[in-house]
Parts: structure tokens; sequence; C-alpha cells
């Protein structure tokens, strides 16, 4: 997406795009696997107060809404989302479909008040999963590689304790965008899919950095997955 500079600019646009999309969603032919995993979360957290992780890659940011359907039985979900022009229109999109967000960047040696942004978005996560709500996180964002998953996911599970669930998600027909991760947006009447895998978790005795292999392998499996059963 191109930077966007005035903030009516990226209200209205934000706006019409939320409005499509909820209009689309209405249309879409959903498939769905796993649901049964996400539905064990979801009654654990009611039962127990426990906070959740959510992981889909950035390129399906548009159709994620769908995979935690707003309900007073679940988690309460928030996004996190960057901090940049693009990421306004994106928090701003998102929370019109469900999904509040909190601001944040990962980090980047060069830019010490992003750091900032990422450390105090980090404390913010910790404090709403402990607290028993749902964090929606796109390991990828916000700028790439294409799935190739960050440490901060394994490392707010390993915090907090918090299962975590990986979702796949598909749509075609779709636009693809000319961004760095090919954001997909479902056309009306789009074959879609919705793959889930987990719960999985983090110890406090696991390192991080051996886990984002293997949470991203199975975070792209059911992407994957997903994309061949609209093809079908």
């Amino acid at each position: 997406m191109r930077p966007l500079r005035s903030p009516f600019v990226i209200w209205l646009l934000s706006s019409i795009f939320a409005g499509y999309l909820k209009l689309v969603f209405k249309t879409l032919r959903m498939t769905e696997e796993g649901r049964e995993q996400a539905q064990a979360v979801w009654a654990k957290g009611r039962e127990t107060g426990v906070g959740a992780i959510l992981c889909f890659w950035h390129s399906r940011i548009p159709m994620s809404p769908l995979s935690w359907p707003q309900s007073p039985e679940r988690q309460d979900m928030r996004a996190l989302i960057s901090r940049s022009n693009d990421g306004e229109f994106i928090a701003r999109t998102v929370e019109k479909l469900g999904f509040p967000a909190i601001r944040g960047s990962s980090a980047k040696k060069t830019d010490l008040a992003k750091n900032k942004h990422g450390e105090q978005a980090f404390r913010d996560m910790v404090k709403w999963v402990k607290d028993g709500g749902g964090i929606a996180i796109t390991p990828d964002g916000p700028r790439g590689p294409a799935e190739h998953m960050e440490k901060g996911t394994p490392s707010l599970a390993r915090v907090t304790g918090a299962p975590v669930i990986f979702v796949g998600l598909a749509a075609k027909p779709c636009i693809r965008l000319g961004s760095w991760d090919q954001t997909m947006i479902p056309l009306p009447f789009a074959k879609a899919a919705m793959v889930w895998d987990g719960p999985t978790g983090a110890g406090r005795g696991d390192d991080p950095d051996q886990l984002v292999e293997s949470w991203a392998a199975r975070l792209s499996a059911v992407t994957r997955r997903a994309e061949a059963l609209v093809e079908d």
C-alpha cells in the first residue's frame, strides 16, 4: 500500500474498505478445517479466563477478522498493528471489523523511537493476554520478508503462557496487491477457506529462537492447505 498521510483520507478509505469487506464476508463460500481446535481454546478461555495468541501471515489481514468471530463467549481480540502510515489505515480498517489495535513496530536498531514503541507494544500485549484477552499477530509484519517469523510471537507465548493458534486463509478469485507480501483481497462470492492448527505454546524454559522455524513452517502449512482447498 502507498503511504497514507491525510487523517481524513485514512478515515474515508478505511471506512470504504471495511464496508466492502463486510459485504464480501457475507457472500464468501467458506470451507473450514480444524475449527474444533480453535473452539477448544475459546472454551478454555471462557472457563479459566486464559488469553490466546492468533497468528496469520500479513498477506491475509483482509480476511483475518473471519478467524475470530465476535462473541461474549470468546476472548476479546486485539490486533498488533505497526505505527506506520499504512499501519494507521490497517488499524482503522480492522477496528471497524472487530479487531481494535495495539500499536507498535518490531525493533529496528537504527530507529530508537520505533524500538521504544515496540517495547511498549510488547508490554501492552503481555498485560492484555494475561488479563484474558486475545491478540492477533502477523509474525512477518510490518515489513517482511513474507512468511518469515521473528521471535516476538514465541517470546509473547513464553512470557504469557497463552495458547497459540495458527490460521491459514485463502480466497479465489481475489485481488493481489503489489505490496511486499502480495496482500490478498477476496472478491464477492469467492470460494474461501480457513484452516486452524494448534493450540501450541511455549514454556518459560523454551528458547524463542529455536521455535520460530517450526512455528513458521506450521503457519505456512495451514496457509498452503487453505490455498489448496479453494483450488479444488
